[in-house]
């Protein structure tokens, strides 16, 4: 398989199925072309229903009849290891293809694939740490023992915006604990999910226990959510799409888990670290051009500090510098695609059109590429569809709060519950919030950090469940019972004699 990554030659990418290289059956591809350059960055096969149904019936022999599920747990953290091992070692190729296919900076993605590295890490220690549970005081004649199994065969349908970070999200913690899985990457960022199907077959991972397919997602998806040899899925991707995936796996009652969208507050005390808080305003919401389900999309700012914090934002972001993801120093690169560059500019017409305030940017970059000018909309009231709805962009809304109480208000005031963040010196007043406020994680004057040990998640609209932590594996496995009867036994048609 091609691995070269450079603009003059596309990476030629195909499906992994059973630990084959392949082709899809009716011969389709599709391309892929950098919109930050507009030059055809890679030209992959395109997957149909008959070769999802072909992975799904690969992975579940790897399942059913493989070694994987029943290789010692040391056995499999060695191969995560080796991965994780191998990503670094290849994290300059992986880093350009991210930044060809998403935008992104160089820099930026060179960091997340050292974080994938650490999450491959971080599962391999899991692999052998799993484990069930067991009771003795049940009785003499009883003893209690509580199995934790693979739940199976997992489907993982990842998204655009993080390709290789949030399928290392999933992946190793399914394998970790033992299950088999089919992979769908979005199909306009899909080079680095193969490339690490290169690396897993290398490591040793065994035919059809990993499964690649490049596809789109109403065809491919929609196979996986729906087919019954699917044990399991998780999906990241936006509220809609999930709530649409979570409505079609009800026929086969299989387990999923949802990492969805976000509509993110940093809620900004008059008595916040003022230059700390400003940085992380700017950067939660033009970090990975706001593409991020975690954007820090709206602040809220006490009045008595709103005017000159507000001026102070726009200052700086009039600073941040948005080009080529290749060119030294760039932070903040071009958008994914065509389709998001549009939706976000709609976003910001509907929020001039409701008497939102343009106080920077607000248009497209006179430049070659997918790029939007960094905005900032101040004078955004509660009931704007901008204060309430997801534009996963560079643009930030600003409201304004008077008290603690009105502030977790309005923090709580949309369907969305994935992160937050507070800013003060007053311990008090940041403990209040954060236990107040209805998100999956809450960040204390920061913002953004991210550590393998700690869940990830969120609340209501948010999604169902949590990736990462030291139970990540657990979420992929089903819990068995086995009730043991010591001794003798009354024999209960005799007893009613």
């Amino acid at each position: 398989m091609n691995a070269r990554t450079n603009q003059e030659s596309p990476y030629q990418g195909r499906l992994l199925i059973d630990g084959q290289w392949c082709d899809a059956a009716d011969g389709a591809r599709l391309e892929r072309r950098s919109p930050a350059h507009d030059q055809l960055v890679a030209v992959y096969a395109q997957a149909g229903v008959q070769d999802a149904q072909r992975a799904v019936a690969a992975a579940r022999r790897a399942f059913d009849q493989g070694p994987w599920p029943q290789m010692k747990g040391a056995e499999r953290a060695r191969i995560l290891r080796q991965v994780a091992d191998t990503i670094l070692a290849r994290k300059q190729a992986l880093a350009r293809m991210e930044s060809l296919e998403n935008g992104k900076p160089l820099a930026q993605s060179l960091a997340e694939i050292e974080g994938a590295a650490d999450l491959w890490q971080y599962a391999a220690s899991l692999a052998r740490t799993l484990h069930g549970d067991s009771y003795n005081t049940l009785g003499q004649a009883t003893l209690g023992v509580v199995l934790r199994e693979p739940i199976g065969v997992v489907g993982i349908i990842t998204p655009w915006n993080f390709p290789f970070l949030i399928v290392s999200q999933k992946l190793p913690f399914a394998l970790a604990a033992g299950c088999t899985c089919v992979v769908k990457p979005a199909e306009v960022t899909s080079g680095t999910t193969l490339m690490l199907g290169e690396i897993l077959l290398e490591a040793g991972v065994p035919a059809g226990a990993v499964n690649m397919l490049v596809g789109e997602g109403s065809v491919v998806g929609e196979a996986l959510v729906t087919h019954p040899d699917v044990d399991m899925l998780s999906f990241t991707g936006s509220t809609a799409v999930g709530k649409q995936a979570l409505a079609q796996s009800a026929a086969t009652l299989k387990k999923v888990a949802l990492e969805l969208g976000g509509k993110n507050p940093q809620i900004i005390f008059a008595d916040c670290d003022w230059e700390a808080a400003v940085d992380a305003v700017v950067y939660g919401v033009f970090f990975n051009a706001g593409q991020c389900c975690n954007s820090g999309s709206r602040i809220l700012v006490q009045d008595a500090i709103a005017e000159k914090f507000s001026a102070a934002v726009v200052e700086r972001s009039r600073h941040v510098r948005v080009g080529d993801p290749f060119a030294e120093g760039t932070q903040v690169g071009a958008i994914t695609t065509h389709k998001q560059l549009a939706s976000i500019l709609a976003h910001i017409e509907g929020a001039r059109r409701d008497g939102a305030q343009l106080a920077l940017g607000g248009a497209r970059m006179n430049r070659p590429g997918l790029y939007i000018e960094p905005t900032v909309l101040t004078g955004v009231t509660r009931d704007m569809a901008i204060a309430k709805q997801e534009v996963f962009g560079p643009v930030l809304s600003v409201l304004r709060f008077g008290t603690l109480a009105e502030a977790i208000e309005l923090a709580n005031s949309t369907l969305y519950g994935l992160s937050a963040a507070v800013w003060s010196r007053d311990f008090d007043t940041c403990l209040t919030a954060a236990r107040r406020i209805r998100a999956g994680t809450v960040w204390v004057n920061t913002f953004l950090e991210g550590h393998a040990e700690l869940p990830f998640g969120g609340y209501r609209e948010s999604g169902i469940g949590r990736e990462l932590g030291r139970l990540a594996t657990e979420d992929y496995t089903e819990t068995k019972t086995l009730h043991m009867h010591l001794g003798a036994r009354a024999d209960w048609y005799l007893a009613q004699a």
